[in-house]
């Protein structure tokens, strides 16, 4: 992320027709969703501090002008750009007011229109060494959104296994292929309840990526998208990335659902998958990886028990999945028995 995001002198990062567009800050890797975490309070501290000085000053703004800017609903883009206009009034209002607390508030005014904040970052930051600290920010409930782009490795400092790097796969640390199932940070973040959680692969299916995102963007609290991203370390043509991700999907390595608070508190089940049970078998998917089929040759009897382990850990996380999403569900408290 951070070389084809901010590889000088090119940007992937622009502005629209009317100059604005996203900020990008670089962090260390491993503290992405704290660096986030401190941006939230400070949006959300000037949101605060400007709905205070314009309901101080209301008797010379407007009653009208003060609810719309305290109150406006910004959940869309026709909503945050009503809210432009209004901070635009304002600020029109009290151009020639020299008393402390307009200064102030002309200071502070921009916070009054809604901001969004991502973190982004790898699973090596998200599934290891940063995982305290986004378990930490995803738990404050704070309107934060987090990307990982899963591609199952340190991919940026050479190619160690993180606790994403799924059985079987040899990398450094893990030459003798990684015993150990790859970590659901999903499934960990839905049992918060409270968090949006999604996982999309891009070349699997574009429409469910995208309205992942949408839903991510629009939730009012916290938000984890987990992207599959291929990777040159997984030994595959990197031209043939996108077409690999739905062989993926197809084998049932890469599981695309989403994950929704608000329709649990319309009394409907949250989780919605987004891809069907495994249509072919996780060899097909694997030994077309050199990072799988090497260890044929190197370790040939590790390869044949990670592939049946893998095998029958694909079809049981479709089956709980599945099982979970065909769930009816309540928002009701359950009713009261004797004792």
């Amino acid at each position: 992320m951070a070389i084809y995001g901010g590889n000088l002198p090119t940007t992937p990062y622009t502005t629209n027709r009317d100059g604005r567009g996203p900020a990008w800050n670089n962090s260390l890797f491993e503290d992405a969703a704290e660096f986030a975490y401190g941006y939230r309070l400070k949006l959300d501290k000037y949101t605060e501090y400007a709905q205070e000085l314009c309901k101080k000053l209301s008797p010379k703004l407007g009653d009208e002008l003060v609810k719309g800017l305290c109150e406006g609903d910004q959940s869309n883009e026709t909503g945050i750009a009503a809210q432009r206009e209004r901070v635009a009034a304002l600020k029109q209002k009290l151009a020639d007011d020299t008393s402390e607390d307009a200064r102030h508030l002309l200071s502070v005014a921009d916070g009054l229109v809604r901001r969004s904040v991502w973190c982004v970052g790898g699973d090596g930051w998200a599934y290891d060494i940063g995982y305290g600290g986004l378990d930490h920010v995803l738990a404050s409930g704070r309107n934060i959104n987090a990307l990982v782009l899963d591609t199952e490795v340190y991919s940026n400092t050479g190619g160690q296994a993180s606790k994403s790097t799924p059985k079987g796969a040899v990398a450094k640390f893990a030459f003798g292929g990684k015993p150990m199932a790859k970590k659901d940070l999903g499934l960990i973040a839905q049992t918060y309840g409270n968090i949006y959680v999604a996982q999309v692969a891009l070349g699997a299916n574009d429409a469910q990526c995208v309205r992942a995102f949408l839903e991510a963007e629009a939730y009012p609290g916290p938000s984890l998208v987990i992207a599959y991203a291929h990777c040159i370390a997984h030994g595959i043509p990197m031209e043939k990335g996108l077409d690999h991700q739905q062989v993926g999907v197809n084998a049932g390595h890469i599981m695309l659902y989403r994950y929704n608070p608000l329709l649990a508190m319309q009394g409907k089940n949250p989780l919605k998958l987004d891809s069907q049970g495994p249509k072919i078998s996780m060899k097909d998917f694997t030994y077309s990886e050199t990072r799988f089929n090497m260890l044929t040759k190197s370790r040939p009897e590790n390869a044949a028990r990670f592939l049946e382990e893998a095998q029958r850990e694909a079809h049981a996380r479709w089956h709980l999945y599945s099982q979970r999403a065909a769930m009816s569900y309540s928002a009701d408290p359950p009713p009261k028995t004797e004792t």
